[in-house]
Parts: structure tokens; C-alpha cells; sequence
């Protein structure tokens, strides 16, 4: 089995639902082993716009197999069925459903469909504080730890929100 990370975010709809359904349906597939769940957090549009606040969280699986693409197929079709509609042009566009594959067992890839470790991952804390609270001392391609980035990017705005029951953890 290979540790991975997975960032989940919504800003459209029911946002703390779809995210509780994502986790269902990443806990179904049959290739997952343990998951688990950081804490939700609130946060505005990383670009600015004029769009509701995001909800995010990391979930930390083990996968059974280890090519990367595959988590990433399963976790595209999660979005599509969740209503999903990917704008090529709109990068930063509001979404039911944002399924990214952060970390996959250390492997490092560069290709046209999946870049691994995720590329701007270490920019955000909406990712880097969900993740340090999972695994504080993963240690990033840059060799410095998931927690060091964390406390790095504190001055970006994150509220805290609680999970309905049984949601996380899983």
C-alpha cells in the first residue's frame, strides 16, 4: 500500500456535504486501504474573485497499486460524479467539487496529465495546514517538513470549522 494525499475543497452547493460524500466515495474505492481526515477549514478565493468562500480539507489514504494515475482517474470520476465541470480557461473557477492529488508516496512526476508532488501546494495553507495536521513531518520535495510550511504561510486566512458528526477519521 502507498501513502497518499488528497486536497478536497467546494465552494458551490453544499459545500461540507459534497465534501463528506467525496470521502464516502474515496472510502468505496476498492483500491483504498485506511483513510483519514484533517479538520475543515473556511477560506476566501485564492485569486480574489468574487465567489464564496472555499471549504478544504486533506484526506491521507493508503492505495493499493502504485501508479499515481490511477488514484488521480478515481478521483477525477469522484468530481464528475459530484457535477464537476472542468474550464480549461478558468483555472480558479468555482466548483462543487476539487479533488487534488498532492503526494504519492514520494514519487515525483512531471508529465502533462499529473505533476506530482502538486505544484503549488507549498503556496497554499489551505493544503499545508490540513496536511500538517496529518503528517507534521512528511517531508517535501524541498526537504523541508509539511509543518515548517504550515507555520511559513500562517499570515494567509483560514478559519477553523467544525465537521458534522462522523464525517472524518474513517
Amino acid at each position: 500500500m502507498i501513502q497518499a494525499f488528497v486536497a478536497l475543497g467546494s465552494n458551490l452547493g453544499e459545500p461540507i456535504t459534497q465534501l463528506q460524500q467525496a470521502l464516502q466515495a474515496l472510502a468505496s474505492c476498492p483500491q483504498v486501504g485506511k483513510l483519514r481526515c484533517s479538520g475543515l477549514v473556511r477560506s476566501p478565493p485564492w485569486d480574489g474573485s468574487a465567489q464564496p468562500d472555499y471549504y478544504n480539507a486533506v484526506a491521507e489514504l493508503s492505495w493499493q497499486g502504485d501508479e499515481p494515475l490511477d488514484l488521480l482517474q478515481a478521483i477525477q470520476q469522484i468530481e464528475t460524479a459530484a457535477g464537476r465541470k472542468r474550464h480549461a480557461e478558468h483555472r480558479n473557477a468555482a466548483r462543487t467539487l476539487d479533488l487534488d492529488l498532492l503526494w504519492f508516496g514520494g514519487i515525483r512526476r512531471d508529465g502533462p496529465r499529473l505533476q506530482l508532488p502538486h505544484p503549488r501546494m507549498l503556496d497554499r495553507a489551505f493544503v499545508m495546514r490540513p496536511l500538517a495536521e496529518l503528517a507534521p513531518t512528511l517531508v517535501m520535495a524541498d526537504g523541508r517538513p509539511t509543518a515548517e510550511h504550515a507555520r511559513r504561510l500562517a499570515d494567509q486566512p483560514l478559519t477553523r470549522c467544525d465537521w458534522p458528526p462522523d464525517t472524518h477519521g474513517t
